[in-house]
């Protein structure tokens, strides 16, 4: 991969708590619309390595360039709205679901547009009533998706994913992966998404598989 291309640059990045090595020696790169996966056995370091990726935890080794930039030295607020990060078990805040939707244009000063949030609960199958809805009365599969919704109200350059559908029944689960495929082919975002699903694999240009206790990581091409 072109290094000129890459939106993201993971490089050697490795993790240790304590004598506990997590990850070592990982690299690769990620360009805008392109679509790479993570797998591996649990406890491999999926999910960490995501979290070091959206800024979240600080790699004991290597380093992750950002259109040519170390996050390091990057403000988190205006990484974290380049880079969005969607995780297994969302937080969601306030009291119904137009609270989470109204949030990303509140802290950029816009006024939303609330027909646009009915368009985005159709498009992930969701009612036009879930707009009202307390966070209380969300299922784990619908509270998946409008944390992903939320996420996407300002397109990233990066979506970072971490088993976003695992509360999804399989037609839901379609739905969502085609969305997302959509919106690296269409937006030219690019897309980085930790899972287990085979379907979701399957439907990858790269697969990286991650291996327990630091070892060697694989990327193999699928596209």
């Amino acid at each position: 991969m072109n290094n000129e291309n890459a939106v993201l640059q993971i490089k050697d990045v490795g993790f240790r708590v304590a004598n506990n090595t997590i990850l070592q020696h990982v690299g690769f790169n990620l360009s805008p619309g392109e679509f790479k996966l993570i797998t591996g056995p649990s406890g491999c370091g999926k999910s960490t390595l995501l979290k070091i990726v959206a800024s979240l935890l600080s790699p004991t080794e290597g380093t992750i360039l950002f259109e040519g930039q170390d996050i390091a030295s990057l403000s988190p607020e205006s990484y974290r709205q380049q880079v969005s990060y969607c995780v297994q078990t969302p937080v969601l805040f306030g009291d119904t679901v137009f609270d989470n939707l109204i949030f990303p244009w509140q802290i950029r000063n816009k006024t939303p547009e609330p027909e646009k949030f009915i368009d985005d609960l159709a498009r992930f199958g969701l009612a036009k009533e879930t707009l009202t809805k307390s966070i209380s009365e969300l299922s784990g599969g619908e509270k998946q998706r409008v944390s992903l919704i939320r996420n996407l109200q300002f397109l990233p350059k990066v979506l970072l994913l971490d088993e976003i559908t695992s509360a999804l029944d399989d037609a839901n689960k379609r739905n969502v992966n085609e969305i997302i495929h959509r919106y690296a082919r269409e937006q030219n975002i690019a897309v980085l998404w930790v899972t287990h699903d085979s379907n979701e694999i399957t439907h990858a240009d790269d697969v990286i598989t991650l291996q327990p206790h630091g070892g060697k990581m694989q990327e193999a091409n699928l596209g």
